[in-house]
């Protein structure tokens, strides 16, 4: 059994990890509100934004933008989004083990001939593929810093950019999609070309608008703006989704220093209880010794 000096250095280690995970936990659950209140606010207005762009491409018998030309995926871009920090469970893994398996499964051979890239969007997924020798392009760690929609754009018009100029025919965006605190779900999503929308899922009372100037230059209009918002939405998304991962995480933390301390005082007071019993036996043997003597 340890002894009584080892159980209380440990206890105090514990109690001092307990503290800290409280607090990181406390400034989580803050920062998570704040991120939650800036997703819930963002989210109908992409959706509908989505939503017309789909219903006016879909009633059209093609499009001229670049954004929507169809190409062979011979060079492919990832836009995987993570943290810059750590200690928030498996949600930084899991948008890198996301990745990998897109690029397994959809892109390998694309991966073999070196032409998938990656934009990362946080610290840890940038981390992971630099070392390992990936196609990297630019550093975007500060972006969370200050994480604004037109700092986002300047990201995305770089993407958007690229695709013009043919540098990649296909933009996958791999990012954690926030539903609440707990749960956060791995999302992959074909960001450009623009996918096209089913007919037959519309409705005339979908398509039912009354359009100016025109259809197709709204439509032209709306598509980079559609592209630029998915994108922040994904970010505010992974950001909410980080927070609230983080805090999960956390609570998870403080409930297992908890258990761990009342095992060690459990421990602390069975040592403790067998050093009285001890020094108890050696009084009664020493006094039984010296009235026998």
């Amino acid at each position: 059994m340890a002894n009584l000096k080892e159980v209380r250095n440990r206890i105090a280690s514990v109690t001092s990890t307990q503290q800290i995970t409280k607090a990181m936990k406390m400034v989580s659950a803050a920062k998570l509100k704040r991120a939650t209140s800036a997703i819930v606010q963002l989210r109908p207005y992409a959706n509908k934004m989505r939503d017309i762009l789909s219903n006016l491409s879909a009633t059209m018998d093609g499009s001229n933008s670049p954004f929507t030309q169809e190409r062979e995926p011979n060079k492919v871009l990832i836009i995987a989004i993570s943290s810059n920090r750590g200690l928030a469970g498996a949600f930084n893994m899991n948008v890198i083990k996301t990745t990998n398996n897109l690029i397994n499964d959809k892109y390998s051979e694309q991966f073999r001939q070196g032409n998938v890239h990656i934009v990362a969007i946080g610290k840890k997924v940038q981390d992971f593929y630099e070392k390992r020798k990936y196609n990297v392009i630019g550093n975007n760690n500060e972006l969370f810093s200050d994480l604004t929609f037109e700092n986002t754009s300047k990201i995305t018009e770089s993407v958007m950019a690229g695709f013009q100029k043919g540098e990649y025919d296909r933009v996958e965006l791999v990012y954690n999609q926030f539903k609440n605190a707990a749960v956060q779900v791995l999302t992959t999503e074909q960001l450009l070309p623009v996918p096209k929308s089913d007919m037959t899922n519309l409705t005339s009372s979908q398509t039912d608008y009354v359009l100016e100037p025109s259809q197709e230059e709204i439509v032209e209009q709306l598509i980079p703006k559609s592209v630029k918002t998915q994108v922040f939405k994904a970010v505010l998304d992974s950001h909410a989704s980080e927070h609230g991962a983080r805090m999960t995480a956390m609570d998870k933390a403080t409930e297992n220093a908890g258990d761990l301390l009342k095992s060690l005082k459990l421990s602390y007071n069975q040592a403790r209880q067998a050093a009285i019993t001890t020094e108890l036996t050696e009084i009664v043997s020493g006094a039984a010794a010296l009235s026998n003597g």
